[in-house]
């Protein structure tokens, strides 16, 4: 199975370099980070801030360490603190020894007597040179040992920097994780509000409708203006054809009405 895998991946880059020449390998790198930035912009907001929440979290356990790593370091140095006064001490007494041994040979006398014991020249010179070396190295290693406290105080201090420094950005990166959850919401509330769909049909078809009665209201009272206002009208007629002699007319007519009444009368006076 893995000898098949093998040869087909070899068969793929040998197409590749076939059909791209040279380029192969940078047609395949940028292929490969087109689809890794593609699949990355696909990945939701929600995720990408769960997944920066857990990275904080991460920092905690390294917080600890440092934290324990200081603690530690303290111990040291407060114990390396108490040798150095331990030896200081102890060396300040041999100083003193050294320099009452020395002055004792420069008074000239034969002996030095001390608890009872008596010491001559040589035994005291003797003393005296072993006791120096032994403060020469003591003093030495003293030194070192306080140049080794000063570098691990800086440390110590170095280490307290970075652990404020690492409890200051946790801190700021838990305040900017919730800004980004209050933008995310915030912005998820406006997408629920733009995407709301509020069906307002019937509020369309209840104002179409009033918009219909209101127009057949208008043409209802069209229809009576136009029949009060045809009912008086003036009259653009032409005026009907008046006789000259109308009256003539009426004298002969009413004069013969006249001779047509007595005419009976007199027929019954014969």
């Amino acid at each position: 199975m893995i000898k098949k895998v093998a040869y087909g991946s070899l068969a793929v880059a040998a197409v590749g370099t076939f059909v791209f020449g040279r380029d192969a390998w940078s047609y395949l790198s940028t292929g490969v980070s087109s689809v890794r930035d593609s699949v990355r912009s696909e990945v939701p907001v929600e995720f990408e801030i769960e997944r920066a929440r857990q990275e904080v979290e991460q920092l905690v356990p390294e917080i600890r360490k440092s934290m324990h790593v200081i603690a530690r370091e303290q111990v040291q140095v407060g114990h390396l603190e108490e040798t150095i006064a331990a030896r200081e001490t102890e060396l300040e007494g041999q100083e003193e020894a050294i320099l009452a041994l020395s002055e004792h040979l420069k008074t000239g006398e034969k002996y030095f007597v001390v608890s009872g014991r008596s010491y001559n020249d040589t035994e005291v010179q003797r003393d005296l040179a072993e006791r120096f070396n032994r403060f020469k190295v003591a003093q030495d290693a003293l030194n070192q040992d306080k140049e080794t406290l000063a570098h691990r105080r800086q440390a110590l201090d170095a280490h307290r920097d970075t652990l404020e420094s690492m409890l200051s950005q946790r801190k700021s990166l838990e305040v900017e994780l919730e800004r980004l959850e209050a933008r995310l919401r915030t912005i998820e509330a406006r997408k629920t509000v733009s995407e709301l769909a509020i069906d307002d049909s019937q509020l369309a078809r209840c104002k179409s409708l009033i918009r219909e009665i209101d127009g057949k209201l208008d043409v209802e009272e069209e229809l009576l203006d136009a029949d009060a206002n045809f009912a008086g009208l003036i009259p653009i007629e032409e005026d009907a054809d008046v006789p000259e002699d109308i009256v003539d007319q009426v004298d002969q007519y009413f004069d013969q009405d006249a001779d047509a009444v007595e005419d009976p009368l007199a027929a019954q006076a014969f």
